[in-house]
Parts: structure tokens; sequence; C-alpha cells
């Protein structure tokens, strides 16, 4: 595999024992460079392989509704491995301590991990790392060109993210190996995992309820992956933005867990029967956007704060954060959905119900929080908290970069100055009514179970 997905977390001299990867961001079996890495790293040593997952109790505001699609995936996670003879542990608390406690015990002689840009994560990997004596390589395997080979600063904007990435992609695009039937066993006897008494350890909120219009795991996502391909993709281009058409993937529960590899789409759409601008279009959100706020996320530590906008962003909310508002909403009142908005309110239903809300209407659903909240910080706040609570794809860089987007112009330009917004791009009504039937969306809305 191309060595430059691969960083050295700490160097530290080999020692034998059972090589280790810590399955955290990406949560699949197949088409995962972390854990091919990890395997080969055990065959060069000729020790066994072993994939271990550290369940918090919390996570940035998760509810049941996204640790249920969390664990239904890792269970079908356990059965692929076996079949591996590669054995599967689920440690019950912090990475910290848990997993540090655990590579003691076990004698490992190197780590593995995939990577991920948030915060807390690389927190938990530094304290894991500075724990322990032993080799630590991270592997990127959630983007496709690597962040750390991307390295470019939080400034920058899709127009110069964009070059770069396609230079790359040639160098990055190649055809997954198969993880073989793991050679070495591990003598130890691993403590099956009972599910129930996982799931008792969580200490979240129970009453956001599962979704059950989309299956989690492995299977359940090439599935997804696959009738989009045959029915959808073709038509991309024209109706990605009109939640009557369902013309969108339903990839993103998928990627965001992890289940599902982007490079394994971004090949599939390449070998599908579509157009060249449809399969452009879905490729510039998939690859190019969705990387591009994974290095947003990397080189920009207040990723979730005003602080992370543009300079001329903030000053331009500065300068209007005491603009006359004709509505302003408590928290409550916009989880609710009652706003005298519509077509805001459909959304905010569509999310809470469905834990996915049409991604047109979540730039319009973000920039209406702006413009009914008291300040910027508020309406920051707002979308997040909403937006990680209930939606499937919650807590992601994607999620964070999206509302800064809307609210904080993060990787836009300056547009017409206007109350409240100031030059940050405005989204109104009006807008929608020429994308789409919004009176269908209502009411398809008002039918959903």
């Amino acid at each position: 595999m191309n060595q430059n997905r691969v960083r050295m977390r700490k160097e530290s001299p080999a020692r034998p024992g059972p090589v280790v990867y810590w399955m955290s961001r990406d949560q699949r079996v197949a088409d995962n460079w972390a854990l091919l890495f990890a395997q080969e790293l055990a065959l060069q040593r000729k020790d066994p392989l072993i994939v271990a997952f550290c369940l918090v109790p919390t996570f940035l505001g998760a509810t049941m509704r996204q640790y249920r699609f969390m664990l239904d995936g890792l269970q079908e996670v356990k059965k692929q491995l076996a079949e591996k003879n590669i054995p599967f542990y689920v440690l019950s608390g912090s990475p910290e301590e848990e997993l540090s406690a655990f590579l003691v015990r076990f004698g490992v002689g190197a780590v593995v991990t995939d990577f991920d840009p948030l915060r807390i994560k690389r927190v938990w990997k530094r304290a894991v790392a500075d724990a322990i004596q032993i080799p630590f390589h991270e592997v990127d395997t959630h983007n496709i060109v690597p962040c750390w080979f991307a390295s470019l600063k939080q400034e920058y904007a899709a127009y110069t993210f964009r070059p770069k990435i396609h230079r790359a992609l040639p160098q990055f695009s190649d055809e997954f190996p198969l993880l073989q039937k793991h050679p070495v066993s591990w003598t130890q006897q691993a403590t099956p995992v009972n599910w129930e008494t996982m799931e008792k350890t969580l200490c979240v909120d129970e009453s956001v309820s599962a979704v059950g219009w989309l299956a989690s795991g492995e299977t359940a996502a090439r599935r997804q992956l696959d009738d989009f391909l045959a029915n959808k993709l073709a038509r991309y281009e024209e109706h990605r933005n009109d939640p009557n058409r369902d013309g969108q993937s339903n990839l993103s529960p998928y990627l965001h867990f992890g289940q599902l590899s982007a490079q394994r789409v971004a090949l599939e759409v390449e070998k599908a029967k579509a157009g060249r601008r449809a399969k452009d279009a879905f490729l510039e959100e998939l690859i190019v956007r969705r990387e591009l706020s994974d290095n947003f996320c990397f080189y920009q530590k207040r990723y979730d704060t005003l602080d992370g906008v543009p300079n001329w962003a903030r000053q331009t909310l500065d300068k209007h954060r005491k603009d006359a508002r004709q509505y302003t909403y408590s928290l409550d009142e916009f989880e609710q959905a009652q706003t005298h908005d519509n077509l805001w309110n459909a959304a905010q239903k569509e999310m809470v119900q469905r834990g996915k809300m049409h991604g047109y209407m979540r730039m319009y659903w973000a920039k209406k929080i702006l413009e009914w909240t008291e300040s910027p910080e508020q309406a920051l706040h707002t979308a997040q908290y909403l937006n990680d609570r209930y939606e499937l794809d919650g807590r992601d860089p994607n999620g964070y970069v999206g509302i800064l987007w809307s609210i904080g112009a993060v990787h836009d330009r300056p547009w017409p100055e206007r109350p409240i917004f100031g030059k940050v791009r405005y989204m109104g009504a009006k807008g929608l009514a020429s994308k789409f039937d919004t009176k269908a969306y209502l009411v398809w809305v008002d039918n959903l179970q």
C-alpha cells in the first residue's frame, strides 16, 4: 500500500507481541487501509492481529439513535473479523484508560489506528501514545488523499484545494487488496462481546429513537451504494437539490461511521453507467468537499467556533449583531419546530424523524437559525446542538464545516451586504421555491411516520 497513507504517531523499538488495530472512525472490515496495514505489519512480524474498539459512554451529544446505528454495525464487524481469524474486543470506557491498560495487559507489540481530525480523537491518541512504549501508527483510510498529504491550511477554499486533490488522486486511487484470513492465531481466549451489557454502560439520551428506514452495517451500506449507482447517479446533477426527487445517495451515515469506504464509492462511480457530468457532480461532493472539511478541522483547531471563520466574516457578523430581528426563537422552539416558517419547520421535522435532513434544506435550515437568533454565537450553538443530536452523520467534519459555511462563510466569499447576515450569503424561501416544489415537500414531511 502507499506509505503516504501512514504516519508514525510514536516511534519506539519493536518488540514481540500481537499487533492491535484500534478501530475508531472506520468501522468496517472491507476496503480498510488501516486494517490492511495492521495485517501487513503483523504478517511481517509473524504475530497475531487483534482489533479493539473503545465504546465510550458519551460522545459529543450523540443519542441512542447514533449509538444504536453504530452498535448494529459493529456486530457485523465482529462476525466478519471472526471469519478472518481476527478477534474483536469491545472495551467499555475511555481509550486513555481502557485501551492503554489493554495494550499493557496483553503485551501488545505495535498499534495501528485510523485517522480522525476531531479534537477529542486527537486528545485520545496523544494520551495513548504517551502511555505506551511501542510503535504507534496512524493510517488515513477515511479520505482518498490522506489529509496530511493534502496539507492545505484552513484559510484556503475549494478552488485552491480542488486542483491539488485532483493531481494527487491517481496516486491514491488504487484498488484495495483483500484482507487475508490471518495465519497466526491469537492464543488467548477472547471474551465474548455481550452487546446488551455494553449498551447498559452508555450514558446517553434514549428519547431520540433509532431510525427504521435505514439499516446499519457494511452489507446495508453496499446495498445502498448499488441502488444509488443503478437508479440515481445518472440524474444526480439535476435531482440532488430537489427533496421531492430523492436524488441524493443517502450514503452519508455509512461514510460517517466508516461502514463504507469513500474510495470504494469513487471506484464504483467511475465504473458505473452514467454521464461524465453526473459523475463529476457527485465526486465533487464525495471527494473535494468532504475531504476539504477534514482538512479544515485538521488545521483549524477552533473548527466548531466563530474563531474558525474568515476575518471578514467575523467582522461583518459583529457589525450586524445588533440588527433588529423580525423573529427570534429559543433553542426549545427550534427543536420543537415552532417557527413561523413552514419550510423550516418541515426540515426540522424531517431531521428529527428520519435522522437525516436533505442536504439542500440543511443549508437553508442553518442560515435561518442565524437570522432568528440573538447572536451568531447562539446560532452556531443551536445549529450544532440540533445537528449532533438528531442527524445520524452529526459530530462530523462535514457537519461542523457545513454549519460554519452557512453561518460564518467558511470556504465562501463575501456577498452583497444586508441586515443580520452582513456579507454572509443569504438564503430565502423564494430561492427554494425556484429549485423545487416546496408544497410537495411540506406534504411529504407531513406524511412521515
